[in-house]
């Protein structure tokens, strides 16, 4: 069997280091909003070569802490991609704003800049870029397209852990950049966790506070906030793997080659162009039969995923907010794709089987 994922194989190298990280942890009686969550949020910002990280609960809470921390009108428009997880639709709604879905670009699956500029009317306040799968959305138009209507710019950076668009890091872009480190990323920890990402050092104050209570002093309160800190421990783990992030994204790219140069045409892979060095949290291909190939690879030993078999229009949850409207493209997207084994866990040899299974479908 060739696993989707093993945490527990991808973890290995790490092992010793995150063991000593947990006894030193233990050992310091200092468990939240301590020295190892201001090491990490340091040692994070140098590698973005960003002022400013604040070490949040988890990715969902970034999202909805970096929107609430803008200080936007209720109700302003958020423009998101149709496509994106469901998370980044949350966030907008939990922070009191309304999302306005569009279509992404059928070859990249981000942010169409053009249907993005379609889309900005009198209510819209911000941009939300998904940067999907491991790849940078086309951040060139986009930012100009932010800056000439004045709108904030908010990057969703969950999947794209050293990411680059023409050699810029993902989450050095906008105004706000949110980071999952949930346990699956590129860059993952042992639970849940997140940051957020600035350069405005009014935000990073603000963001501080509303992670723990609205408080700067303990008891003191001064704004409205909520309990959303990243533990010690958490911000330990982070730092230890944070070192093999580079050389763990270079071997998925290693993986992502092999798919590439022996995957047959039947299959539809992920774009590829010098503007882009991607991170491939998720190799997805694309198949009319996607439900049957699942199967198939199922029957022959290989774990799939599908990234996302419910796109958030169709959400149970969220249908009244997109009544009445539709996405094909989207619909298109979600009824075709299928996440195969692309992980710093695998190796070279089970991902040429995988791809000799694929071939014979």
């Amino acid at each position: 069997m060739i696993p989707y994922e093993n945490l527990k194989r991808l973890n290995l190298p790490f092992e010793a280091d995150l063991k000593t990280a947990f006894d030193e942890v233990l050992a310091s009686g200092h468990y939240i909003l301590g020295g190892k969550l201001e090491q990490f949020e340091s040692e994070f910002a140098a590698y973005l070569d960003m002022p400013h990280c604040i070490g949040v609960s988890n990715g969902l809470d970034a999202l909805i802490l970096g929107l609430r921390a803008l200080n936007l009108p209720p109700g302003s428009g958020v423009i998101a991609p149709a496509n994106t997880y469901v998370a980044s639709i949350l966030a907008i709604v939990e922070a009191g704003l309304t999302p306005i879905l569009v279509e992404p670009d059928l070859g990249s699956y981000n942010l169409d800049p053009q249907t993005l500029e379609d889309a900005i009317g009198p209510n819209v306040r911000a941009i939300m870029v998904v940067h999907l799968y491991g790849k940078v959305c086309d951040m060139e138009p986009i930012c100009e397209i932010a800056k000439r209507h004045g709108l904030y710019l908010i990057e969703d950076c969950a999947q794209a852990h050293g990411a680059r668009y023409k050699g810029q890091l993902a989450g050095t872009f906008g105004d706000i950049a949110a980071f999952s480190f949930y346990p699956t990323k590129n860059l993952g920890a042992l639970g849940d966790a997140g940051c957020v990402v600035c350069r405005d050092t009014d935000l990073r104050d603000s963001l501080r506070r509303m992670r723990n209570y609205g408080s700067d002093r303990k008891y003191y309160n001064d704004v409205l906030g909520w309990n959303n800190r990243l533990d010690e421990m958490q911000a330990a783990f982070l730092s230890v793997k944070l070192k093999g992030l580079d050389a763990m994204n270079s071997h998925r790219n290693k993986l992502a080659a092999l798919y590439r140069a022996g995957l047959s045409s039947k299959f539809v892979l992920p774009m590829a162009d010098a503007d882009h060095y991607d991170v491939f949290h998720i190799f997805n291909i694309r198949h009319a039969q996607r439900d049957r190939l699942q199967k198939y690879l199922a029957d022959h030993g290989v774990g799939t995923v599908i990234h996302y078999p419910v796109p958030p229009h169709r959400q149970k949850a969220l249908a009244h907010l997109f009544e009445g409207l539709e996405f094909p493209i989207t619909d298109e997207i979600h009824q075709t794709t299928l996440s195969i084994p692309c992980s710093f866990c695998h190796t070279e040899q089970e991902i040429s089987e995988v791809i000799e299974i694929l071939n014979r479908f």
